[in-house]
C-alpha cells in the first residue's frame, strides 16, 4: 500500500502583492523599484562623515572638545536610522478590491448612475464625505478598483494608492505617506543639522590649521576637508529649504500633494478640514499621534500545496475503493494448456477411494 506525501509549500502575501514595490528579507522590507537616487544619499552621506571622523575630528577633539565628535556620531546615527525607516517602511498603501469587491462597486456604480446612453461620456465616480461640517469627494481609482479614502492618492511610480500621500520621493526611494511622513521629516530635519554642523566645524578646523600654516598650505595637505565643504555648501540650501517647507505645511497640517494641487487655497478658497486651527494641535497630530498598523499583511501566509507526487484525482479514488474483478482469461485448447509447475509439497493429498456399496435382496 503506497503512501502519498504531500508538502505544502509557504507563500507570503508579499510575493503575490501588485504595483512596482520590491521587497526584501521576507516581506519584511518594502521599497520602490527606482533605488539609484537612494544609494546616491547613502553615499553622500557615509562619504562625507567618513572623512569627517577620519580627519576633522580628531584634529577639534584635541584643540577645541572631545564633545565635538560625540554630538556628530549623534546627529548622524539619528539621521541614518530615520532615512532607513522611511524607506523601508510601508507608507501607507491601500490594498487593492478583490475581483468579488470590484465587481459590486461596480453594481454599485452603476445603480447610481444609471445607464450612460451611448456617445456620451459617462458622469465622474466620485462619492461626497463630510469631515468637519465640510464636504470632502472621494475619488474612484479605476487601477486599485476603489474609492480612495480622503488625503489618498494613486503613486504613478509605485503604482498603489497610498494613504495621506505626501509625495514620491526618489531621495530615500520610497512613497512618503500617514506611515512614514513623521520621520522623513525627523530625516531631513537631523540632516539639515547635521549639515550645519560638519559645514561650521570644517570652517573652523580650516580656520585653525591657517593659523599655524597658512590658508593655501591647508588646503593643499587637507583635499578631503575641501571636498566636504563642497558638499556641504551645495546640498546645504536645499535641505535646509526642504525642511523649512515641510515646517509650514506641518503646521497647517498640510501635504506636498495638497499644496501643489491647491486643494485649500488658490481658486478653490476651501478651508482645510483637517486642520486644527492651532500650530501645536497640528504639530502633534502629524509627528506624535498614534501610527496606524499596515494594512498590507504582507507577511501573510498564502498555503499552496505543492506534492512530490501527483495526487490522486476523485475518479482514481473512488475507482480504488471499488472490488476489484478478476481478469479475464482466454479459453486455451488441450495441447495449449500450460504445464503444472508446482512442486510435490504444493500438490493436494489424493482422495481416498470410495467404499464399494452393498447389493440388496431386492436389488438382486
Amino acid at each position: 500500500m503506497s503512501v502519498m506525501v504531500v508538502r505544502k509549500k509557504v507563500t507570503r502575501k508579499w510575493e503575490k502583492l501588485p504595483g512596482r514595490n520590491t521587497f526584501c528579507c521576507d516581506g519584511r522590507v518594502m521599497m520602490a523599484r527606482q533605488k539609484g537616487i537612494f544609494y546616491l544619499t547613502l553615499f553622500l552621506i557615509l562619504g562625507t562623515c567618513t572623512l569627517f571622523f577620519a580627519f576633522e575630528c580628531r584634529y577639534l577633539a584635541v584643540q577645541l572638545s572631545p564633545a565635538i565628535p560625540v554630538f556628530a556620531a549623534m546627529l548622524f546615527l539619528f539621521s541614518m536610522a530615520t532615512l532607513l525607516r522611511t524607506s523601508f517602511s510601508d507608507p501607507g498603501v491601500i490594498p487593492r478590491a478583490l475581483p468579488d469587491e470590484a465587481a459590486f462597486i461596480e453594481m454599485e456604480i452603476e445603480a447610481t448612475n444609471g445607464a450612460v446612453p451611448q456617445g456620451q461620456r459617462p458622469p465622474p465616480r466620485i462619492k461626497n464625505f463630510q469631515i468637519n461640517n465640510q464636504i470632502v469627494k472621494l475619488k474612484y481609482c479605476y487601477t486599485c478598483k476603489i474609492f480612495r479614502p480622503p488625503r489618498a492618492s494613486h503613486c504613478s511610480i509605485c503604482d498603489n494608492c497610498v494613504e495621506r500621500f505626501d509625495h514620491h520621493c526618489p531621495w530615500v526611494g520610497n512613497c512618503v505617506g500617514k506611515r512614514n511622513y513623521r520621520y522623513f521629516y525627523l530625516f531631513i530635519l537631523s540632516l539639515s543639522l547635521l549639515t550645519i554642523y560638519v559645514f561650521a566645524f570644517n570652517i573652523v578646523y580650516v580656520a585653525l590649521k591657517s593659523l599655524k600654516i597658512g590658508f593655501l598650505e591647508t588646503l593643499k595637505e587637507t583635499p578631503g576637508t575641501v571636498l566636504e565643504v563642497l558638499i556641504c555648501f551645495f546640498t546645504l540650501w536645499s535641505v535646509v529649504g526642504l525642511t523649512g517647507f515641510h515646517t509650514f505645511l506641518v503646521a497647517l497640517n498640510q501635504t506636498t500633494n495638497e499644496d501643489i494641487k491647491g486643494s485649500w487655497t488658490g481658486k478653490n478658497r476651501v478651508q482645510n478640514p483637517y486642520s486644527h486651527g492651532n500650530i501645536v494641535k497640528n504639530c502633534c497630530e502629524v509627528l506624535c499621534g498614534p501610527l496606524p498598523p499596515s494594512v498590507l499583511d504582507r507577511r501573510g501566509i498564502l498555503p499552496l500545496e505543492e506534492s512530490g507526487s501527483r495526487p490522486p484525482s476523485t475518479q482514481e479514488t473512488s475507482s480504488s475503493l471499488l472490488p476489484q474483478s478478476p481478469a479475464p482469461t482466454e479459453h486455451l485448447s488441450p495441447n495449449e494448456m500450460p504445464e503444472d509447475t508446482s512442486t510435490p509439497e504444493e500438490m493436494p493429498p489424493p482422495e481416498p477411494p470410495e467404499p464399494p456399496q452393498e447389493v440388496t435382496e431386492a436389488e438382486k
